[in-house]
């Protein structure tokens, strides 16, 4: 397999687009967002998993332009909640004022030792001609807090405390995140397997 030197990621969100230009800087000659691009379409996240949602997202960008192009999926799951958000976690409130006010009354009057939860994200990588996928995965595991904390991050990162690092998601810049988020391990496995190519 040829080295790849440019690449699309399917995304309009101004804090997921910093995290994936701060990741892969150093692998690509050229890196592509949505915004940047004549793609109007709607990448809805409407299938039933994070998988199926990534995969898709990225397919239908790279079958458009030609181009090898990556799309994540990820979700905020409270165990408290039975797993949800989940999968339909962009779609638990109309932005993220709403879905987090929404989580917190969910969980109004539960005691910090009951409010753990994880975050998963999954990255598809899609490559044309002849048409394949890989896909990489990233965890992290926190605690919902009873407030919003700190200025930076973006949808859950101001509930999501991080006990092994002692701060809030939205209390790390984009480089701090990158080294121990979800979408940030999923973006190492990626950054191994293309430097392997």
């Amino acid at each position: 397999m040829r080295k790849i030197k440019t690449i699309i990621v399917a995304t309009r969100n101004e804090g997921k687009m910093n995290e994936f230009r701060q990741a892969l800087k150093d692998l690509f000659e050229k890196i592509y967002f949505l915004p940047e691009l004549p793609f109007f379409d709607d990448l809805k996240e409407d299938e039933t998993s994070y998988v199926s949602n990534a995969m898709k997202k990225a397919r239908k960008v790279g079958e458009r332009f030609g181009i090898p192009s990556i799309a994540d999926d990820s979700g905020l799951e409270v165990d408290f909640l039975g797993g949800r958000p989940g999968v339909t976690s962009s779609r638990y409130g109309k932005n993220d004022e709403e879905r987090i006010g929404r989580l917190l009354t969910e969980l109004e009057g539960l005691p910090w030792d009951e409010r753990t939860a994880k975050f998963r994200a999954y990255l598809a990588l899609y490559l044309p001609e002849p048409e394949r996928y890989y896909v990489f995965y990233g965890d992290l595991k926190g605690i919902i807090g009873f407030e919003k904390r700190g200025e930076y991050g973006f949808g859950f990162d101001p509930v999501f405390f991080v006990p092994s690092i002692g701060k809030y998601l939205s209390e790390l810049d984009t480089h701090e995140k990158n080294r121990i988020s979800h979408r940030g391990k999923a973006l190492m496995a990626l950054k191994e397997f293309l430097r392997s190519l």
